[in-house]
């Protein structure tokens, strides 16, 4: 049976990820990474609804 193994690359720099910081090349794109996420950088966009749009379907007006 072959195996083949994909090449990983660094979330941040896309160099060679290493093992120890995986998915990351080195301590420093880790970091990076985590500085991110405590600064909120990362967000996921909402969409508000209409001010008059209700969840059983009925328009209030």
């Amino acid at each position: 049976m072959t195996t083949s193994k994909s090449i990983r690359t660094c979330a941040n720099c896309d160099k060679a990820a290493v093992a120890a910081y995986n998915p990351f090349c080195s301590k420093r794109c880790a970091d990076m990474d985590l500085g991110r996420w405590l600064n909120e950088s990362y967000t996921i966009p909402a969409v508000e609804p209409p001010d008059d749009w209700s969840e059983d379907g009925n328009e209030e007006y």
